[in-house]
């Protein structure tokens, strides 16, 4: 049996909770996180007698070529230790019951949906996209969802109802996405929580039919769209408009404050765990002689952490999950700005992950890889199409009007043809250069018959930057090399104008 798919978009809806539907919520969480943990751990079993079985393993000895075989060979081999979705269905059922309270608290359909979940994850270990499956523990266990709107968890009369829980939500009827999100058809529904400012709070996620509200300033252009991407900045050039947009602009980043409580915490754990680190060193400093602190003993230790040091830490993921927020909020304005230009994109298969390696903190505070998987996503759902191309067959940077090819290092930032034609950013020409990519080869042709009409484009971008520069507006995607600054100055939390509230839903 095919399932039917449909396009499918998410509305989050706040709750509010009182302390005693807390109490069974986190009751009912409990018992399901117990449930997903045994899923996971019979499906990781049955995984490992389907790989140490005869079948399997004359299965891996078929070719590749012979596609139907080899499939049919595999499926054989899980059917004969029953590893499969629906097999973990009827295990978590059997375990519920025996159980008696977690059958109690979890309905059918949640206690199915719990078993896909664990099924999935063992899945991807078996193909190789994960090393291993992480078993819940209370705190990373944050959301249950139904599998349909008609029984268990369930939204009804614009309430989220749950057995005999019925909780009320906060809706924001001025808001036109919550607005869209409530009148379509809901497929099924997802509860969760997040710790916000160290209190708990509660949402439901309403999985909807059909496609998410668009605002009209969001629309999305049906042209063609260049793109170079950096590691704090894109450029891009489409049909008629040009620019440079810097990831996550006027973001905090909280880092004196984070670097504090970081100083406390290790303090805490140096004097409640001292068999835990080696003894303090004499270390020499020019002419002067310093104690250095000793590392952390290698092997698994126990680790006391007293209430100072918790609070401290709360503190510290509550802004580290602020800055990621602002940073997702901000970056997808920028996401929107292209789309607005085209929704056929080029742009260089750049890999985001080797960047990290190097680039880590940039990453961490700009989030390049965000923008590159929301433009995908969006694109595409507006019937559009991502090209990606290979930067060693084309060399954009380098590559000049002519053919010619002139290596530039990182922290040349100008594009200076040899033909004579104006300067120009090497970002913004890259971009422009993308645009006439096919096949993993660059057309010159095609590019110098465009040139003309769109050099006003890309010299009035390039003077932006540089107008934008000298009026001391915040600005850190003037290069993207090892030694550019990462970040701007950090602002105070007074100075924060996205509230946190807003970042929930108002992203259509």
């Amino acid at each position: 049996m095919i399932r039917s798919s449909t396009l499918s978009f998410i509305t989050e809806v706040p709750l509010i909770v009182d302390s005693k539907q807390e109490a069974e919520l986190l009751s009912r969480f409990q018992a399901g996180r117990q449930l997903y943990n045994a899923c996971l751990n019979e499906a990781m079993k049955r995984l490992e007698l389907v790989r140490n079985s005869e079948l399997y393993q004359a299965a891996r000895q078929l070719p590749k070529a012979e596609k139907k075989e080899r499939s049919d060979a595999f499926k054989k081999a899980r059917e004969q230790y029953r590893y499969s979705e629906y097999d973990l269905h009827s295990f978590a059922s059997l375990t519920s019951k025996n159980a008696k309270w977690i059958a109690e608290k979890i309905d059918s359909n949640t206690q199915q949906k719990l078993a896909t979940r664990a099924f999935k994850a063992s899945e991807r270990v078996m193909l190789g996209f994960a090393k291993d499956v992480r078993y819940k523990v209370p705190s990373r266990f944050r959301s249950v969802e139904g599998k349909t709107n008609k029984q268990g968890l369930r939204w009804k009369d614009d309430c989220l109802v749950w057995g005999k829980l019925v909780i009320q939500p906060i809706i924001d009827s001025t808001n036109p996405v919550i607005k869209h999100g409530l009148e379509s058809p809901v497929k099924y529904v997802r509860l969760l929580w997040r710790i916000l400012n160290g209190k708990r709070r509660w949402y439901a996620q309403l999985v909807n039919e059909g496609s998410p509200y668009q605002k009209p300033q969001n629309y999305v252009a049906d042209g063609l769209v260049g793109l170079d991407l950096n590691i704090s900045n894109i450029a891009y050039v489409g049909d008629n408009h040009a620019g440079l947009l810097p990831f996550a602009e006027l973001v905090p980043i909280f880092q004196s404050e984070i670097t504090k409580l970081q100083q406390k915490m290790q303090r805490s754990q140096r004097t409640n765990n001292p068999d835990n680190f080696e003894p303090n060193f004499d270390s020499r400093k020019g002419r002067k002689t310093i104690v250095k602190k000793g590392k952390v003993k290698k092997g698994k230790a126990q680790w006391k952490k007293s209430s100072n040091y918790l609070k401290a830490a709360n503190k510290k993921r509550e802004l580290e999950r602020r800055k990621a927020a602002y940073a997702k909020a901000q970056n997808r304005r920028v996401v929107n700005e292209i789309l607005r230009h085209g929704k056929h994109i080029k742009t260089e298969n750049v890999s985001v992950k080797g960047w990290q390696k190097r680039y880590g903190k940039a990453i961490s505070a700009k989030s390049p890889g965000f923008v590159q998987s929301e433009l995908l996503r969006k694109a595409e759902n507006a019937g559009g199409s991502v090209i990606k191309f290979s930067t060693q067959t084309t060399a954009l940077s380098q590559t000049h009007l002519d053919g010619s090819r002139i290596k530039k290092t990182l922290s040349q930032r100008v594009h200076r043809d040899v033909t004579g034609l104006p300067e120009h950013h090497r970002d913004l020409f890259s971009a422009f250069l993308s645009r006439h990519v096919n096949q993993n080869k660059l057309v010159l042709q095609s590019a110098q018959n465009e040139y003309l009409g769109l050099e006003p484009i890309l010299l009035e971008a390039y003077q932006q930057k540089i107008i934008r520069e000298q009026v001391g507006k915040p600005e850190s995607t003037q290069s993207d090399s090892p030694s550019e600054r990462v970040s701007n100055e950090p602002l105070t939390v007074s100075q924060i104008v996205i509230k946190d509230e807003k970042l929930n839903g108002d992203v259509a």
